[in-house]
């Protein structure tokens, strides 16, 4: 899914061509994705965008008259510029918003259509489409502490609830983690002053370095390739890889249709994390450090 970063990078690729344009007509293929009805789709068609927004991980085109569009990318929702009037795509298309000089298609690979789209007419309607989470690029050491404490979570579900913090999703949270030196499963009420600092400015440091990097290496390009897995990431999506910082290999615990990264030796002080249906087929056999991990892999 599309996190702070690669939002970013989509509005620094749409506003020079986007903004101050007129859509000529959008084409709405996927009724799945359209999720409001008034006021209508169309109502956008002849209008000026006269600006972009961000609300948490969705995109956000405002057009004269307060008329807003707000897209929400999902897993697997990706916006791509193309020729003006270009057909779109068969079986990933969803829709395409027509400038005299170029076309925004918006495409969803796989069969799950969880990609969203709302037109909303009003400022005050747009506000009910914000997660309300804090923009951690914009906030207080105070502020983030505050919002990391609201409630007891681990450290992994706090950062990526969108009521807490926003823009935050799985693969920057490995990040941000890693670069703290953290557990993903250590609480937030167990964390000391100095632990909150130390993740109030990896989780900057984090997101203003990828988002910088990812504006640079596409230039004046419309961004073809986001994605969660990126060269340079330090854990999330190289299991089983050398740590960067300290060469072991990267550990992974999935649940659910998420997974965290971890470092052993960064971030659990050498314990191996189980997730909760091995450690129950495995129990008191689970591997509690790397060292019992290498054993047991060569006695099978």
């Amino acid at each position: 899914m599309p996190e702070l970063p690669d939002i970013l990078l989509y509005l620094h690729a749409l506003r020079p061509r986007v903004v101050g344009r007129q859509v000529q007509r959008i084409r709405l293929v996927s009724p799945f994705l359209l999720r409001s009805v008034e006021p209508p789709l169309s109502a956008i068609d002849g209008r000026t965008i006269v600006n972009l927004h961000r609300l948490g991980k969705r995109v956000v085109f405002e057009a004269e008259g307060e008329l807003f569009l707000v897209f929400h990318l999902m897993i697997a929702g990706r916006f791509r510029w193309k020729t003006a009037g270009a057909p779109v795509p068969g079986k990933v298309g969803l829709l395409a918003m027509d400038f005299e000089h170029g076309t925004l298609v918006m495409t969803e690979a796989g069969t799950k259509r969880q990609a969203s789209l709302y037109a909303v007419q009003g400022r005050d309607a747009l506000k009910g489409h914000n997660p309300g989470g804090l923009e951690v690029l914009d906030a207080s050491l105070p502020d983030f502490a505050h919002a990391l404490t609201l409630e007891n979570h681990t450290l992994k579900r706090a950062l990526t609830d969108p009521h807490l913090f926003s823009g935050i999703g799985n693969a920057y949270s490995d990040e941000i983690l890693h670069a703290a030196g953290l557990s993903p499963f250590k609480q937030t009420a167990s964390l000391t002053d100095e632990e909150t600092r130390r993740l109030y400015d990896a989780t900057r440091q984090t997101l203003m370095q990828w988002t910088t990097r990812l504006q640079q290496e596409t230039g004046d390009d419309f961004p073809e390739k986001v994605t969660a897995f990126r060269d340079g990431m330090a854990v999330h999506g190289r299991y089983g890889k050398p740590c960067p910082v300290c060469g072991s290999p990267v550990q992974r615990i999935v649940y659910a249709a998420n997974e965290a990264n971890y470092c052993v030796t960064c971030q659990t002080g050498g314990r191996l994390l189980a997730d909760r249906s091995l450690s129950r087929l495995l129990r008191e056999d689970w591997p509690r450090t790397l060292e019992a991990l290498e054993r047991r892999r060569k006695e099978t």
